[in-house]
Parts: C-alpha cells; structure tokens; sequence
C-alpha cells in the first residue's frame, strides 16, 4: 500500500487518478479549495483523507503535507491549475496573478514541501500535469496559460536533476484534451470538437502507467504532440517569407 497525495483532486483528472489509486488499496489525501464538491461516496472509503486548501496557500500546503505524511509519503500528484478562456474572460491584473500563483507557485511549494519529506526517506515521486500548450513556443501574442505550462515542464525537470541522486522520480505528464467534466462545461456542455480528444478512463490508464514506470515526461495523444510540433514550425516559415 502507498500513501498518494493529490492537489486538485476534488474533480476532473485529479479526482480520476484518486480513485484508480484507491481501487487498488492505497492511502490518498485528496486535496481541493471545496470539499463539497467532492462526491459523496468517497468519504465511504477506506484509505481516504481530505484536506481543504488552496495550493496557492503554502501555510495549508506545508499543514496539510505534515499531517498526511506523518505515515509516509509515497508520491504527490500535483493537477490543480488555472485556465481562463480569454475569449469570454478578460485576463486582467487579479486573474493573471492568480493562475501565475496557482499553476506555477502553488506547483513550486509543494514540489519543494514534499522533497523534504522524501528526502529523509531516501524514496518517493513527485507528479504534475502539465498540459500541450506548454510545449508551445514562445510567440507574440502567446497566452500566459501557455507559459505558465511550460513553467510546470521547467520545475519538472529542474527537480527531477536535483533529486535523482536520492532516488526521487519526477514525472511531467503533458496531455491535450481529455473529455472531463470542466472541459465539457467550458465548451457549452460538449467538447467533442475538440482535437483528439481523449477519455478521461483512457487517460488515466496511460498516465498510470508512466507514473508506474516513473517515466520523466508523457505527452498524449501522439497526434496532438506531432501537431504541436509542427505549430513550432509556422512562424519560422513565415519570418523566412518576410525575407
């Protein structure tokens, strides 16, 4: 049995993967801003802990992360984050500050709150989502969502370096669209549409699986990565024409 603390895990991916984990007989901390929102026949199960924080607050992270870990700390999955659709929301001052605080900061405390705890153990793994539009080059014009993605992937891979002498694993998983309940919602009920879109039942299984294999990073689906990669060739074609 391992003991799994997930951010963000009142609904959507985050929710998905404490489930899988507590199917198969786990300790989970399930952590979110509201814990109404959690459904009602996790409190049921046994191995089940749940803790009301913002992870932007790093005095109820580092609280929260003392408490669960007093019986050891296996693995953190980080997948709470902060997308505005621009289209129909105005980034101003407030909502920049808050996603900066939410997908970069918040990820920043608790990466460096749980390394401590490995750290004495000597063992354990650290798990954020990312997401494609991180892999997104830098362009004018480009969303602060994306940057701060890309943020995710650069904390990954900074704490993966520092850690690895002490057999702590550091997973990035990087996905486009999964059919989740937000998704759905920020889409007038149906994002079908969407590229490639995938289940959440099938992300889950393949984001399992990285974990398990403490993979460095999972980009999904393979359609969307090679699309994104030919994305990062556009405007290198179109400063060529300029010439």
């Amino acid at each position: 049995m391992k003991s799994i603390m997930v951010v963000g895990g009142i609904s959507g991916i985050g929710l998905a993967l404490a489930r899988h984990y507590l199917q198969h007989g786990d300790r989970v901390a399930i952590c979110g801003r509201d814990l109404q929102r959690l459904p009602a026949d996790l409190h049921d199960l046994t191995g089940v802990v749940s803790y009301q924080l913002d992870i932007a607050d790093r005095a109820a992270l580092s609280q929260a992360i003392d408490d669960f870990a007093g019986q050891g700390l296996d693995m953190l999955i980080v997948t709470a984050g902060i997308y505005y659709n621009t289209r129909s929301h105005l980034l101003d001052e407030a909502a920049t500050l808050h996603m900066l605080r939410t997908n970069v900061s918040g990820l920043s405390h608790a990466f460096e709150l749980t390394a401590e705890k490995m750290l004495l153990q000597k063992s354990g793994q650290l798990v954020a989502i990312s997401s494609v539009a991180g892999l997104l080059h830098d362009y004018p014009g480009a969303s602060v969502y994306s940057a701060t993605k890309r943020s995710v992937l650069s904390l990954c891979d900074t704490y993966r370096i520092a850690l690895k002498p002490f057999a702590i694993a550091v997973t990035a998983i990087v996905p486009g669209y999964i059919d989740t309940e937000k998704l759905r919602a920020l889409n007038d009920g149906d994002a079908s549409h969407k590229p490639f879109i995938m289940s959440e039942q099938k992300a889950v299984a393949l984001i399992v699986e990285a974990i398990t294999a403490r993979r460095d990073r999972l980009v999904f689906p393979w359609q969307m990565k090679w699309l994104i990669a030919l994305l990062n060739l556009l405007p290198r074609w179109v400063l060529k024409l300029r010439k």
